[in-house]
């Protein structure tokens, strides 16, 4: 198998649930090869420099081996090899996301007076 579509390659590598989800994100240029936007059709190969920007975060990527299949998460990272600063980066991001307060929506029901009172102070009013 010398060349595979970028949506079933990055389908088959578990960077996207269905392959239609790969193929829009083609369409939505969130996939690079080689620097240039990626289409669904493109042929893959190995060698190939992706970019992949997806929920989880963004993606510097060698490919390594081509599938059309899509297999277990182990099989799958076998396809690819992330870049060390794409590694670096995308920890930075996690830790940084982790040092900002989370907001507890627990409460039920309409807030309390006190908590109104906390809430318009908080947006700067008197």
């Amino acid at each position: 198998m010398a060349r595979v579509r970028m949506d079933k390659w990055l389908w088959a590598a578990r960077f996207f649930k269905t392959r239609s989800l790969a193929a829009r994100a083609c369409e939505l240029g969130r996939i690079e090869a080689q620097g240039q936007p990626a289409k669904a059709a493109r042929e893959g190969r190995v060698g190939d420099l992706l970019q992949v920007k997806n929920d989880g975060g963004e993606f510097q990527v060698e490919v390594l081996l081509l599938s059309e299949t899509r297999g277990p998460a182990v099989t799958a990272q076998t396809l690819y090899r992330e870049t060390e600063a794409s590694r670096e980066s995308r920890l930075k991001l996690a830790e940084a996301r982790r040092a900002v307060p989370h907001y507890d929506a627990s409460r039920k029901g309409k807030p309390s007076k006190r908590d109104r009172r906390e809430l318009e102070r908080l947006r700067g009013g008197v």
